[in-house]
């Protein structure tokens, strides 16, 4: 009997309407963990080379992992893998919430998901079973009213329902997927491939929690956790969420302002976590069993804005992108912006470093009213924000080139190409390779794109030597510098990150500097969830590497390499304003940082994966794929 996991993945094929159950081996389990890394065996085992990532062919994979629904914190993670709409690349995103615990409780470990259905479906699994139902009179409505149609449907207000928004079934390409109406899977266009698929949600309903192989010892983890929450660099995540970090950004010169302009933003403070506790916050909502509680959840009920608590609060990424990118400090502004992004089913990344790309296009004189539907889209125009969030969630006239983000929209406008900031056409989030260096490497080469979740951030090093040691890293370098060292703190922590996203442990609780616990502790918890003798930090990493050589094998197999791995221009002007006043990010650093870390991952020099290593991550039916 295998413990921690169901040991079920269940396959959907929407073009023939089957839906079968697959028992993987339990080495399977231990090779991949689950989540991510297992998401791309998948899709690589299933989406042919060149595929239309919103045709038939495209393989959707919603993966929890080997700890998911165990009773500690961080560990209610759900990863959706397939290929990205705005990359057409590898694409991969995480989420939180109810709804991965759920999927666990009615009997599977995740769900494959491919060709398309003629009609829109929903998908419902309960109690180890599982049933298509017609979803036409779901298809264009907001996320908590399809919600809200599905619990009375099913007779169930408990059911989880995990779906894609009007936005994405309009082909906004970068359509989230929402549960609970406010968690998402927001990155790289995972709602758009869901909704190509005609398929507008997957309802989870079970009884049965997994069984833990040693039930003491999880007890131990989740009373560690709770003792010491109240103690750790976490609980001021809990209090004020992630905002908790906007001032502290601000005033290292770190937050992107005016398009990435600037790092320093005038209305930092009327943004911050501080100031939404004391006005709006309404609430800390948290995920299943997490002691955490660092999500917001906002309301208000005054003034031009009525803001709905059932779409939860805004993050940092979404007070930076939907406010400082674009000038704006208005945080019940910012806070509709983000409930729009919700209720249509938008990644308010992208959303908003859109829009703020537009204002700077507007600002330049290279978009007039004419273009932008009459509307002053000035930085520091909090209406235009939300006018015209709620246009690309509509798709209406610059709505939907907008909608197709900065990259695509400057392409097919003629303009402002020199001013998105994006790689592989994937909107930086805001945390600045300026002042943390280590992220200018990162941003590059990571495979679907930038990404803030991708590794540890440089101050983490020196700040928690205890924790890094545990990573062999003890050299903790200055933070202007790229070097090798830094470079293999780049990659080593990479890997750590990896692999928290394929066992889906949540990386504000798990985590190798000042997460609430250690690189060691996460051993512990997979060991005591599954039982699995031996298991260690090694068998970690081991994973964290595989599903890296993973993802830059499917972009090889697309035929891409380091002709990708790019820096926007616009990092290479230096910043205005601040403690970053003047840093500019060069080009010359960076190549020399990408050829090190291809030698250091042992990859070839156009960045892809070997067959020797490939070999030596057990992935050599990878590199039989890929002819090397």
């Amino acid at each position: 009997m295998s413990h921690g996991y169901v040991g079920k993945i269940l396959h959907v094929d929407l073009t023939a309407g089957t839906l079968e159950v697959e028992e993987p081996s339990d080495a399977f389990y231990r090779h991949y963990l689950g989540g991510s890394a297992m998401g791309v065996h998948y899709l690589l085992k299933h989406t042919p080379a060149d595929a239309d990532p919103l045709g038939p062919e495209n393989t959707l994979c919603l993966m929890t992992g080997v700890i998911t629904g165990a009773p500690f914190s961080g560990q209610s993670r759900v990863t959706a893998t397939a290929k990205s709409p705005i990359t057409d690349l590898i694409g991969d995103s995480q989420a939180g919430g109810f709804w991965p615990a759920e999927l666990k409780a009615a009997g599977f470990d995740g769900i494959v998901i491919r060709g398309r259905a003629d009609n829109p479906v929903f998908l419902w699994i309960h109690d180890g079973e599982a049933e298509l139902r017609d979803a036409s009179h779901l298809w264009g409505k907001a996320t908590a009213e399809a919600e809200d149609v599905i619990f009375e449907e099913l007779d169930d207000q408990r059911i989880q329902v995990l779906q894609c928004g009007p936005a994405a079934e309009q082909g906004v390409l970068f359509g989230a997927l929402i549960n609970m109406a406010n968690r998402a899977n927001g990155r790289t266009g995972m709602g758009t491939v869901m909704a190509s698929k005609n398929l507008k949600a997957v309802a989870v309903r079970g009884g049965k929690r997994p069984e833990v192989a040693d039930r003491e010892a999880v007890k131990a983890l989740a009373r560690w956790g709770a003792d010491n929450f109240e103690t750790s660099d976490v609980h001021g995540l809990g209090i004020l969420g992630t905002a908790s970090v906007l001032l502290p950004q601000d005033h290292a010169g770190g937050l992107p302002t005016r398009n990435w302009s600037s790092g320093t933003f005038e209305g930092a403070e009327a943004l911050s976590g501080e100031r939404m506790q004391e006005t709006i916050l309404k609430e800390r909502d948290t995920c299943f069993g997490c002691v955490v509680r660092c999500k917001r959840v906002v309301e208000v009920n005054e003034g031009p804005h009525s803001v709905d608590p059932r779409y939860g609060g805004p993050e940092y990424e979404t007070l930076a992108t939907m406010g400082s990118y674009c000038g704006v400090s208005d945080l019940e502004a910012v806070s509709m912006a983000n409930q729009l992004c919700n209720m249509y089913g938008m990644d308010t990344i992208a959303c908003g470093a859109t829009i703020a790309w537009a204002m700077d296009c507007f600002e330049q004189g290279l978009l007039t009213t004419e273009e932008t539907d009459g509307i002053e889209l000035r930085f520091g125009n909090a209406e235009a924000v939300v006018d015209m969030v709620e246009r690309i969630g509509k798709r209406e006239g610059l709505g939907r080139v907008l909608g197709e983000g900065s990259a695509r929209a400057a392409e097919a406008l003629g303009v402002g190409e020199d001013l998105v900031v994006a790689t592989k056409k994937n909107e930086y989030p805001a945390h600045m390779p300026q002042v943390k260096r280590s992220l200018a490497l990162i941003y590059t080469v990571n495979p679907f794109g930038a990404d803030h979740q991708s590794h540890e951030h440089d101050p983490s090093y020196e700040a928690y030597p205890a924790r890094m040691a545990q990573l062999d890293l003890m050299d903790p370098q200055p933070p202007p510098v790229l070097n090798a060292e830094k470079v293999r703190f780049a990659l080593y922590t990479e890997w750590f990150y990896s692999c928290l996203d394929s066992v889906c442990a949540c990386q504000f609780v798990f985590g190798p500097a000042w997460h609430l616990y250690s690189p060691d502790q996460l051993v512990d918890a997979v060991r005591a969830t599954t039982g699995w003798e031996g298991f260690s930090l090694w068998e970690i990493m081991k994973v964290g590497e595989r599903r890296v050589n993973l993802m830059r094998a499917f972009n090889a197999r697309e035929g891409v390499g380091s002709e990708a791995d790019t820096v926007p221009p616009k990092l290479h002007i230096p910043l205005e304003g601040g403690e970053s006043d003047g840093i500019a990010v060069t080009a010359e650093e960076v190549a020399a940082a990408k050829a090190t870390y291809y030698q250091m991952a042992g990859w070839d020099e156009d960045g892809r994966p070997t067959r020797p290593k490939l070999e030596e991550l057990g992935l050599g039916w990878v590199a039989d794929e890929l002819e090397l």
